[in-house]
């Protein structure tokens, strides 16, 4: 025989027949040849996937791995001899030792065949049980220490007879019962003499588990092997017969409708067999769930209406699912279902001035709706809008006026959100159509008058998918939320008891129509005295708690706060001193474990060593002593700041250069100034003819920061009256406005974040259009007692305030010399 056949299909092997070459009957004389013969110490271990090999068997396997290629054809040529242990877990590609089964079967090759397709087919007979002890090689395949397992036989009497006999009628029943398996399986049953072989043959054509293969394989005790076997064997049948218990109750013409109702009979009755989920059940739970809901008449009929839509579906179909999980989110959602408000009005004064400090235009807004609301006792809630920089506590805001009004508190960010389902939800004909996010979170909430913050408003865009904010018009507008009509609920849901709460850093990107639909109060960042105060009453005690750090562990003066708000942070919030804060607090907790010296009340020594040198110094914040120089000041995201127009002079022809990454509304600023310079320069003991020779530039340093904004008129006019008339600016004088061609100065905003960057650059005088003194009257008195405030409406009192006497040249000399 050449080493290799070729597979002839006119030749095929028979499945399994008395007289087949390679399936041979064992008799008990072959048997206790192959029980007594000898194994060697090592064998080359074949990895099989998905079956077990039980001695006397002969089973064909296709190998596929280059490993058991090569394994295949060197025991071919040599012995025929290998060792075959299947997988612990089928799904791995190449196996380790360790990932193999312990036991296995000594095997025979019988013949090897090359099939037309390409694959190896090997023919194996299993000889002797061993077991694995040791790898000794693991490549080019694995070799391994075996030893040998002797099978131990029972005593034959009636019992074991009877149960040998079981067996096999066991086998021939599920032979009969499954016509997939062919008949000569069962004349094989019958002639086989051998208990031993009969046991293995079964185990082998089982229509089990692998791991019960295995299992089986494992017991060398015949009769306990014999009795697991035929425990299997019963569960088998038992199932067969329930197959044809089935098939028998719903046995019809199979039409399409016949047929649909036929399947559907079947998985009813193996559902109620597995004690499983029934749709009659289901039906029956969501119609008692239904009986307890708050609905108004039109939506309980449309309930019903779908739930006998649903009755109406095959479970087995797709839409089955789609439309259960419809009518569970109509019985999820809170219809008519609301939190009891608590109107303690004192209680919720106290809850709001313990969580935050200062923002009192909220907190009064917030008693007025809970006053109104106790005396009317049906409002529609409001909907604020609360806008400032980051860091002032606007979303942990939201928290504390549910907590004040007992109502649930749900959240929704709307940063990046650009697609308008994210709102309304998506048609539930969809595949993966949801309810939009705003049902969703009512839903999370179970209560339909839950306080419900809609952070970063806006941060929302728009693309080809639509335009979120235009979707939250209908959310946000007291006359329309009474009814909301989702994609996906496909109901109106009224959502007026809501009380929607918005925060923004900018009220520029938000659209005007959704604008219009809100309250908007502003949250202006903070005076250095209530960061103070914001530090010792929330800040540090929450970082002692994180951290593990006692409150005797570590205290922080007011000094040493103020060093850390002016030193190490640059910002309107809290939000970067509660980090620096938390690195003191981390940097004591280092010496604590380390038991490193220290004072519990922290010194700026000790500030300095843990956060390092400070970051922000306030000398660049003093006065510049040059004419053509005044300090401005600007609103930025982060709060407000101070920045100086620079201006110089050079012989030309009047033109006029701006840099320093100015927007286009500061260079507007400036050219106004200057037209306006042009046209009143008598008014300034200027000599027009010199605007014209001599070249001006105007500068605001930091040129890598973009800038804009209207606060700068007035100061680039003063800057260039200041540089043509070389009047310096008064120390410690700042100015902010916008200004038009007639000189009339025109208000601006930001007012309170500027005040704040002036005085922590120890600025005294502040020049303010007067229509912002009632923007300085909503700052507390204490904060501003040390700065003095000029109101002013004409540009000429801007001058007259800001300008030093002449002690020197003014431009009209230096022109009359250069004549």
């Amino acid at each position: 025989m050449s080493k290799f056949e070729t597979f002839d299909f006119n030749q095929a092997i028979p499945i399994i027949s008395e007289d087949t070459e390679f399936f041979p009957l064992l008799t008990q004389q072959d048997e206790d040849e192959m029980s007594n013969a000898e194994i060697p110490e090592s064998l080359s271990i074949l990895p099989l996937r998905n079956t077990v090999l039980f001695p006397g068997v002969v089973i064909p396997i296709t190998v596929g791995r280059d490993k058991s290629i090569k394994l295949v054809k060197e025991a071919y040529k040599g012995d025929k001899t290998i060792g075959v242990v299947s997988q612990i877990d089928m799904q791995v590609e190449d196996p380790a030792f360790d990932q193999l089964n312990t036991t296995g079967t000594v095997a025979h090759i019988i013949k090897v065949l090359q099939m037309p397709d390409g694959n190896t087919t090997v023919i194996i007979q299993g000889k002797q049980r061993f077991t694995l002890l040791e790898e000794l090689q693991h490549e080019p395949y694995i070799k391994a220490k075996v030893e040998r397992l002797n099978e131990t036989k029972p005593v034959v009497n009636k019992e074991f007879k009877a149960l040998i006999a079981s067996l096999k009628e066991l086998a021939l029943q599920i032979i009969q019962l499954s016509p997939s398996l062919p008949s000569e399986a069962g004349i094989a049953i019958k002639n086989i003499e051998s208990p031993s072989f009969l046991v293995n043959f079964i185990s082998s054509n089982i229509s089990v588990e692998l791991e019960r293969k295995q299992q089986l394989l494992e017991i060398l005790d015949l009769e306990e092997r014999a009795k697991l076997l035929l425990e299997f064997l019963t569960t088998e049948i038992q199932l067969l017969e329930l197959k044809h218990q089935i098939q028998n109750k719903v046995r019809v013409d199979l039409d399409k409708q016949q047929r649909d109702y036929y399947l559907n009979q079947q998985l009813k009755t193996i559902q109620e067999e597995l004690g499983g989920s029934n749709p009659d059940l289901e039906l029956e739970d969501l119609a008692k769930r239904a009986r307890t809901k708050k609905w108004k008449p039109e939506v309980s009929a449309h309930f019903q209406k779908e739930l006998e839509k649903l009755g109406r579906i095959n479970p087995a179909a797709a839409d089955y699912s789609v439309q259960l999980n419809y009518l569970e989110l109509l019985l999820d959602l809170p219809w008519n279902e609301f939190s009891k408000d608590n109107f303690d009005l004192a209680r919720a004064q106290k809850v709001l001035n313990k969580d935050h400090y200062g923002l009192e235009k909220v907190k009064q807004r917030i008693i007025e709706y809970l006053a109104v609301l106790k005396l009317k006792n049906d409002m529609k809630a409001p909907i604020l809008c609360l806008v400032g920089p980051p860091g002032v506590g606007k979303t942990s805001l939201g928290k504390s006026i549910a907590k004040a009004l007992g109502r649930k508190y749900t959240r929704m960010a709307l940063g990046g959100v650009r697609d308008e389902a994210e709102i309304r939800g998506h048609r539930k004909t969809y595949i993966g159509a949801m309810p939009g996010r705003i049902i969703q979170s009512l839903k999370k909430a179970g209560s339909s008058n839950p306080v419900f913050v809609l952070d970063e408003i806006d941060k929302m865009s728009n693309d080809f998918k639509g335009d979120p904010s235009s979707a939250l018009l209908e959310v946000l507008d007291p006359e329309q939320n009474t009814s909301f009509y989702d994609h996906y609920v496909e109901m109106e849901y009224d959502l007026s008891k809501v009380m929607f709460i918005a925060t923004a850093n900018s009220l520029n990107s938000i659209q005007p129509a959704l604008l219009d639909r809100m309250e908007i109060i502003e949250v202006n960042g903070y005076t250095i005295e209530e960061k103070v105060e914001i530090a010792k009453k929330h800040l540090l005690p929450k970082q002692r708690e994180t951290h593990g750090v006692e409150t005797k562990q570590v205290a922080l003066k007011n000094k040493i706060i103020e060093k850390v708000i002016e030193e190490y942070t640059r910002e309107s919030g809290v939000r970067g001193l509660e980090k620096k804060i938390g690195s003191i607090v981390r940097g004591i907790a280092t010496r604590i474990v380390m038991e490193t010296p220290y004072q519990a009340n922290i010194s700026e020594q000790l500030v300095e060593e843990i956060l390092g040198a400070p970051i922000f110094d306030k000398d660049m914040y003093e006065n510049n002593h040059v004419a053509g120089v005044v300090t401005g000041l600007a609103w930025t995201s982060v709060g407000g700041d101070i920045l100086f127009i620079e201006s110089s002079l050079s012989p030309g022809k009047g033109k006029l250069t701006l840099t320093g990454n100015l927007g286009d509304v500061m260079k507007e600023s400036a050219a106004i100034a200057m037209a306006y310079l042009r046209a009143h320069a008598e008014d300034f003991d200027i000599d027009y003819k010199i605007l014209d020779q001599w070249d001006v530039h105007i500068h605001v340093p930091a040129g890598a920061t973009p800038k804009d904004g209207p606060s700068a008129g007035v100061t680039m006019l003063t800057a260039l009256t200041s540089l043509f008339t070389q009047r310096k600016v008064k120390e410690k004088l700042a100015m902010t406005g916008e200004i038009t061609l007639r000189g009339k100065v025109l208000p601006v905003g930001g007012i309170k974040e500027k005040i704040l960057a002036a005085k922590r650059a120890n600025i005294k005088d502040i020049i303010l259009c007067k229509s912002n003194q009632k923007d300085i009257l909503e700052i507390k008195e204490d904060y501003i007692k040390d700065l003095n405030f000029h109101y002013v409406s004409e540009m000429h009192e801007v001058i007259k305030l800001s300008l030093l006497p002449n002690k020197v040249k003014n431009a009209r000399d230096l022109n009359r010399e250069g004549k």
